[in-house]
């Protein structure tokens, strides 16, 4: 870990120099790639502010030169000229005279475009300024570039993968059950990753050899062999980590816990290797499969993208004034709790995804709510829950990912239904915490509502630049907010509001605004490499991973052709899904689900709307059930393992396991009521 989340959002210390100087590459290469991103729509506003400067701007040229038509043709002494040229030829039968009226017809048509060039060179000569010249050259150059850089998206994901993948291999920081706790189980920890990398290699030059007797597969192979020395790389870091290991790191042996140390994205590709390879002979497969990332760049750019506003967000005070909000309710634990999970909801749609947002702000969740009295239990199944029941929310990148997938469904229709769904299960946390906790109803102070409406105050300058970003984006680009420029515009913003925080109350002294903001989005970079290096090899295993799935006959078995009723097929849905949601990360898991559950469950009449809104809900269910429970090991990544460890093993099996039955609970009955009330309407 190279970050240690304390009781304030920004309170972020960097281990490593050497991570600054990460955080300035990444943070410059993921705005390099967020203007490349805004490319057409800037190429659009340059075409848009020629065309309302100057008239017919498509037409006008600068470099034009005079017509070299003849304008002053006489067109019947034209005719006759040539009917009087005409000589037949002895070697053709069907020779003939020219038709006059065609040959007349033909001429006046030349002469009306001759005319027609000269019009447009004299208007030329007339808009053809210098300004104009070098609006021009600006324009087309830039169109040039987009042009040419069509693919350089592909190249560019590679970049930001290898970077801050090779981060996360350099600080042990892949996600796994548990963190090594002694010098054994960090060698284990190294060396199968070493392996799987090596596998890796291997299976994308065996792609490499079949691509080599293909036409036309230069740029493909170089792709591959780009590949290939991007998990080199990673492989050396393993032989660096296995023979260089921190001195924090005590002596110890191997146990039977031992595995659990092993990075979850290397369990899916030995799983997926081990198919592949022994089983269906397919030894591209995982080159294959790991490649579709590079195909959906743009997608997991915008990955990289949430991941920064998510550590940007945290370098501001943001949360903790949100929080100051509420605090002169002097809420209860149970209701905080409650609270805190319809106030977190919107943020976690902000932030792409809700491993996202518990990353940026579930340490600031966890310490308020521990302040409020609330126990390690319920703190920490509010922190894992904090982000999941926004997923539904727009503009949530999730629900974009899948409507590009799949073309049954629009992110409107999701998004509508989406906020009913939060709405339920939101209510559920609450009812649920306000029973077994007890002690739930507020005693605000006199004057609570007053001193809460004073706290907004600080929160007005925020609103302000945030909308003043927004707006100026629509201004200069004509780009609005919504789900699918969001990715672009709210690191813009974000990074607009962490400048505003660096004020003169809220930095150290002798310290300017501009270094302070510079400080801050190295440091939010620096944190977003690691999460997005460890984020990106669990989705790119993922997917490896859904390919068993897609080669396999799975579907045939679980999907038979005997099976006709949507009801049972529903069921089979809502197990499989949730079993997807378990053992992989969400944009992995949508990419194989539309390209296998999906169409089966839909051609036995599933609704596709209603399939993919059970898919999401079953997926966050997935992401906090055992055994990995992929919110839970995010929430231990930023409170640390010493407060789960702590957490209370006393009193009822409800009170000892709360932190993973309260969202069991919440989500399981939100699946159920979602998967089959609505077939209540449609399916009897």
């Amino acid at each position: 870990m190279i970050t240690r989340v304390l009781s304030s959002a920004r309170t972020v210390s960097t281990l490593y120099p050497v991570h600054r100087l990460h955080g300035v590459v990444l943070l410059m290469l993921l705005l390099f790639t967020l203007l490349l991103g805004m490319g057409n729509s800037l190429h659009s506003r340059l075409l848009w502010v020629g065309e309302q400067t100057w008239p017919n701007y498509y037409l006008l040229d600068p470099a034009a030169v005079a017509p070299d038509c003849e304008l002053s043709m006489d067109v019947e002494a034209e005719v006759q000229r040539r009917l009087a040229a005409y000589q037949p030829d002895p070697n053709d039968l069907f020779s003939t005279p020219p038709n006059p009226e065609a040959l007349r017809q033909s001429l006046q048509r030349n002469l009306a475009m001759c005319e027609q060039k000269f019009q447009i060179y004299e208007n030329n000569q007339k808009h053809a300024t210098p300004a104009l010249a070098v609006f021009k050259a600006v324009e087309q150059g830039f169109a040039r570039f987009l042009l040419d850089n069509i693919d350089l998206m592909k190249f560019l994901f590679m970049g930001m993968f290898a970077m801050a993948a090779a981060i996360s291999a350099l600080d042990a920081d892949h996600i796994s059950l548990r963190l090594p706790h002694n010098r054994s189980e960090w060698r284990l920890n190294q060396g199968v990753q070493f392996a799987v990398n090596g596998l890796m290699v291997l299976s994308l030059q065996s792609y490499v050899g079949k691509l080599a007797v293909a036409p036309d597969s230069d740029d493909l192979i170089l792709m591959q062999n780009a590949w290939s020395l991007v998990f080199g790389l990673f492989m050396l870091i393993n032989v660096i980590r296995f023979l260089w290991i921190p001195e924090r790191i005590k002596p110890g042996s191997l146990n039977a816990s031992s595995p659990l140390v092993v990075p979850l994205y290397c369990t899916m590709g030995l799983i997926a290797m081990s198919y592949f390879f022994f089983v269906d002979g397919y030894n591209s497969g995982l080159a294959i499969y790991f490649g579709m990332m590079s195909n959906l760049s743009s997608m997991f750019i915008n990955i990289g993208l949430y991941v920064l506003v998510g550590m940007a967000l945290k370098q501001t005070r943001v949360p903790e004034l949100l929080i100051n909000v509420i605090k002169p309710f002097q809420l209860p634990a149970p209701m905080l709790a409650s609270v805190m999970i319809f106030a977190t909801a919107f943020p976690t749609a902000f932030t792409g995804a809700s491993g996202i947002f518990i990353l940026a702000v579930g340490g600031v969740v966890y310490d308020e709510l521990r302040r409020a009295g609330a126990g390690r239990q319920l703190s920490l199944a509010t922190t894992a829950m904090s982000g999941s029941l926004g997923v539904v929310l727009n503009p949530c990148l999730l629900i974009v990912v899948v409507a590009a997938l799949n073309k049954e469904v629009t992110t409107s229709e999701m998004y509508g239904w989406g906020i009913w769904v939060f709405l339920m299960s939101a209510t559920l946390f609450s009812f649920i915490v306000c029973k077994t906790e007890g002690n739930w109803k507020p005693r605000p102070v006199p004057g609570a509502f007053r001193e809460a409406v004073a706290q907004l105050k600080p929160l007005i300058p925020y609103g302000l630049v945030a909308g003043g970003v927004i707006f100026a984006v629509w201004l200069i680009l004509g780009l609005g907010f919504n789900e699918y420029s969001a990715p672009m515009i709210l690191p813009l913003v974000m990074l607009a509001l962490v400048f505003l925080d660096a004020g003169k109350d809220n930095r150290d002294e002798g310290v300017s605004r501009s270094k302070a903001f510079w400080t801050r989005s190295t440091s939010a970079a620096s944190d977003s490499a690691v999460h997005i290096g460890a984020l990106l090899a669990l989705i790119g295993f993922s997917i490896c991973l859904g390919g068993i799935l897609e080669r396999s006959d799975i579907m045939h078995v679980v999907f038979p052709e005997t099976l006709d009723s949507p009801w049972l097929a529903m069921l089979v849905v809502v197990f499989m899904l949730t079993f997807i949601g378990m053992v992989m990360d969400p944009f992995g898991a949508v990419i194989l689900v539309s390209a296998t559950i999906a169409q089966a469950a839909i051609s036995m009449g599933i609704d596709p709307l209603h399939f993919w809104i059970v898919c999401l809900v079953a997926f966050e269910l997935g992401y906090l059930s055992p055994p990995v429970a992929l919110n839970h090991l995010l929430t231990r990544q930023v409170v640390g393992e010493t407060e789960v460890l702590a957490a209370d093993r006393t009193g009822s099996f409800w009170q000892r396991y709360e932190r993973l039955l309260l969202p069991l609970v919440v989500m399981a009955t939100t699946l159920l009521l979602v998967a089959f009330v609505p077939m209540l309407f449609y399916a009897l």
